[in-house]
């Protein structure tokens, strides 16, 4: 069985870390930086981007993606339309989608664009993992 290692994509000011957790049937995308265009392009094409998102065959996709914003100072609207573009695809393929960490301001964005009731927010990538078990060995 082969192991899916962590991945690091770095930008200007803007980072994303992939960590498999497979006991818990889960990946956390661990967010860092301005969670905006300007950011998020200045290294990735948007389809590289998007990629990112993705679980390569031969691996099942994780029953839950958490998505770590605590160190995400703010976030414009291409990175929210990435945050939701993620959630549509999660709910297409029967993954549930976890905001966690998420500050005042990113917080702010979600309940101005009504966002904020699709996917659970917690304060703690901890309170996610408690909101998905992991899976029963």
């Amino acid at each position: 069985m082969s192991k899916m290692q962590d991945q690091i994509w770095q930008g200007a000011t803007f980072t994303i870390e992939r960590k498999q957790i497979p006991a818990a049937d889960a990946v956390i995308f661990r967010f860092s930086g301005p969670f905006t265009a300007r950011d998020m392009y200045s290294s990735l094409s948007p389809v590289a981007l998007r990629n990112i998102f993705e679980t390569a065959p031969p691996h099942p996709a994780p029953s839950v993606n958490i998505f770590d914003l605590t160190e995400v100072p703010y976030m414009d609207s291409c990175g929210l339309g990435l945050v939701i573009g993620h959630f549509v695809r999660c709910q297409n393929k029967g993954v549930r989608l976890i905001a966690a960490g998420v500050t005042p301001r990113v917080l702010d964005l979600f309940k101005t664009t009504k966002t904020d009731h699709l996917f659970p927010i917690t304060a703690t990538v901890e309170q996610a993992s408690s909101l998905h078990p992991p899976k029963a060995q």
